[in-house]
């Protein structure tokens, strides 16, 4: 049997560059469920972070295209 690959996952600055929009709105999207994330590190004031799975962030992209057509006319 093959092993599967592991998924990429990105920082909340990494998934806010592809998105090309601020980290405060990847930190929203996470928080309202538009956006899986998991949670890792230590935990305290600065400690855990979010890591975004890539393949959900270039879902939520496809998905929430506001009308344009996922494959545009070339």
């Amino acid at each position: 049997m093959a092993a599967q690959a592991a998924p990429v996952l990105l920082t909340v600055a990494e998934t806010a560059s592809i998105m090309r929009v601020s980290k405060m709105t990847i930190y929203r999207l996470v928080q309202s469920g538009h956006l899986p994330s998991i949670r890792s590190g230590p935990s305290g004031p600065s400690g855990r972070s979010f890591r975004i799975p890539e393949a959900a962030v270039h879902e939520y992209l496809r998905t929430s295209s506001m009308g344009a057509p996922v494959n545009p006319p070339q």
